[in-house]
């Protein structure tokens, strides 16, 4: 059964770069490696449905309430997850651009105190429980400033699911820096997240090469190999 790496963070932190750079640096170490990006906008029902709510199909960000939300990624993951254990039987390490982590993060981010609590434990009841999605082993969170994942995103070539540069969570920094918080917080309590930083102390972009050095590192020492 393979070894299930999550990446993860918000928008425009460079998860895909990352999770790309690491598949290949891990087959060429010789692993059997496959991937996973969520949401899967164009290949299943609830990620089309991701894709409304994100171009404001379904009303505003603070119109739609987090569990709502929560609901549709979940889906998501639940119609993917005959195709995810598949991967996880063949390959011996899977990396996921996004997961149940960002879930938590994105949705917990609109509420405060015991109701963000409450969420976050739903979330994974729903998720891991009820859905009996397989758990990660690892999690790294890309840690980026909201500013500079702004940004970034303007950088993106064009996406499947919308036209627009930003799409509804994108476009609200406040957010952006709420949502960065959680993930901060859910790092902070949980032994299998590592985070690895955006930025260097300065506040400037680190180097792909940089950023993927240290996540090599994280990794290699995760599966017992230098």
């Amino acid at each position: 059964m393979a070894t299930l790496i999550a990446m993860e963070g918000i928008d425009g932190a460079g998860k895909g770069t990352q999770a790309g750079r690491l598949v290949s640096t891990l087959r060429e170490m010789g692993r059997r490696v496959d991937t996973l990006q969520f949401p899967r906008y164009s290949s299943t029902t609830f990620g089309s449905a991701i894709g409304d709510f994100l171009n404001g199909k379904f009303g505003s960000l603070n119109e739609v309430h987090p569990q709502l939300a929560a609901v549709l990624y979940a889906g998501d993951r639940f119609e993917s997850r005959e195709l995810l254990m598949r991967m996880i039987d063949d390959n011996d390490v899977v990396v996921l651009d996004r997961f149940v982590g960002s879930n938590l993060a994105h949705q917990s981010a609109k509420l405060d105190g015991a109701a963000r609590t409450a969420l976050v434990e739903w979330i994974e009841k729903i998720e891991f429980g009820v859905f009996q999605l397989p758990r990660p082993t690892l999690t790294i969170l890309i840690d980026m400033s909201s500013q500079m994942s702004r940004e970034m995103v303007s950088r993106k070539a064009a996406r499947d699911y919308t036209e627009q540069e930003a799409d509804l969570q994108e476009s609200d920094l406040p957010y952006l820096e709420r949502v960065r918080r959680c993930y901060l917080a859910l790092a902070h309590s949980r032994l299998d997240w590592c985070t690895v930083h955006g930025l260097d102390e300065a506040g400037s972009l680190r180097t792909i090469d940089d950023v993927g050095e240290e996540i090599r590192r994280l990794v290699c020492e995760h599966l017992g190999q230098v």
